[in-house]
């Protein structure tokens, strides 16, 4: 059965250390209430607490966190190991240590994989803004390295033996981003977290960015952009026969009056001459050649006969009576004694009763089409 820890006063100090001591409470960007040592559970508006108290807070709230490590922790733990997570949980809340990557390595029986996934909780949210901060460095750095500190004392790693190689498949434990100086205000009556280090815009820009910045200054350098050109500019101007402006004339209150034809008037047609008609001339006809094919002769309206419907009524009614005597058959009549199958008999004498009915009345249809054409 796995041993279950109790808090050391390493993890007490540890907490103590980063959570810093707080006398009176102060309201979180959150709307919740903090004093003492990080304690949120009974805090109020106007609460104050004592050094020595605040210390019994903190402790009662490490009752819930090391319940949660012993429970969730199902390897096996050294007394630093459980401090260094008593820590982390407590900074991280239960919630989240319940679905890490930590409890996940821990849980697979690998400790320093663990570890290092301690420091991926470096993030806070300031201002709006998630970014790297650098007490959560520190804090993740101090549980990590009481996390790894073996019981029994530390196994040598001499460097003329073991010379260091960076290990470029663990990308996931280093910062990507710039760790930023954070300021928190421990008294009064709000807690409230700042940056003391606002990066410039160059700063802030990534490693693609800024050597993209300096390609391109470099370029304008070698290339410099023409200046404009100087002086009167150049405009065209049309030649005057193009000159199109109209000259505004003196307006008169008479109206002027031309005696002859201006030349904008339109001369009267004058009647043009009847014409005699034109006879047209005949044709002459053409003589008949030996291969000139002869018109066909115009069929005359053929009366419809009676004669003609009997094919069509013929084979309808044969395969009314080739459908009806398969049904009969196929179920009165026993198909089954003969070594017949009852349904294929019914379907299949259906079937082509169906389809001589069907073509008979094709027929009929094809002979009342052809007594229409022959009528037109």
């Amino acid at each position: 059965m796995k041993p279950r820890h109790q808090v050391s006063r390493a993890a007490i100090e540890l907490i103590k250390r980063f959570e810093g001591y707080r006398r009176k409470a102060a309201q979180l960007p959150d709307g919740r209430w903090t004093l003492g040592y990080g304690h949120v559970l009974s805090a109020r508006q106007g609460a104050e607490v004592p050094e020595e108290d605040a210390e019994a807070l903190l402790l009662y709230d490490l009752i819930a966190v090391a319940h949660a490590v012993n429970e969730l922790t199902l390897a096996p733990l050294n007394q630093n190991q459980f401090d260094a997570l008593c820590a982390f949980v407590f900074n991280i809340g239960v919630e989240d240590y319940r679905g890490s990557s930590v409890l996940r390595r821990l849980n697979e029986g690998q400790p320093l994989q663990a570890a290092a996934y301690m420091e991926m909780w470096r993030k806070a949210d300031v201002g709006g803004e998630r970014i790297v901060v650098d007490a959560l460095v520190r804090r993740r750095a101090a549980e990590k390295l009481l996390f790894l500190t073996p019981v029994d004392g530390w196994v040598p790693a001499p460097t003329p033996v073991l010379t260091p190689r960076i290990d470029l498949d663990a990308v996931e434990g280093v910062p990507m981003q710039t760790p930023a100086q954070v300021t928190t205000s421990l008294e009064g009556e709000r807690a409230i977290a700042e940056r003391d280090d606002i990066p410039a815009v160059e700063e802030r820009q990534s490693a693609s960015q800024r050597a993209v910045a300096a390609v391109g200054a470099r370029l304008q350098r070698i290339f410099p952009e023409p200046e404009p050109v100087s002086g009167p500019a150049l405009r065209l101007t049309p030649a005057p026969e193009f000159d199109t402006v109209v000259e505004p004339q003196p307006e008169t209150s008479e109206a002027v009056v031309q005696d002859g034809p201006t030349l904008f008037d339109v001369a009267p047609e004058a009647p043009l001459a009847e014409e005699a008609p034109i006879e047209p001339t005949p044709l002459p006809a053409a003589a008949p050649t030996p291969f000139a094919p002869k018109p066909a002769a115009v069929p005359a309206a053929a009366s419809w006969r009676w004669t003609s419907a009997i094919a069509p009524v013929a084979l309808g009614a044969a395969g009314l009576t080739l459908a009806a005597a398969a049904v009969f058959w196929g179920v009165y009549a026993g198909a089954e004694s003969l070594g017949l199958n009852r349904p294929a008999v019914v379907w299949v004498g259906g079937l082509a009763g169906v389809s001589m009915m069907a073509f008979s009345a094709y027929l009929a249809l094809r002979r009342l089409a052809d007594m229409d054409d022959l009528a037109d």
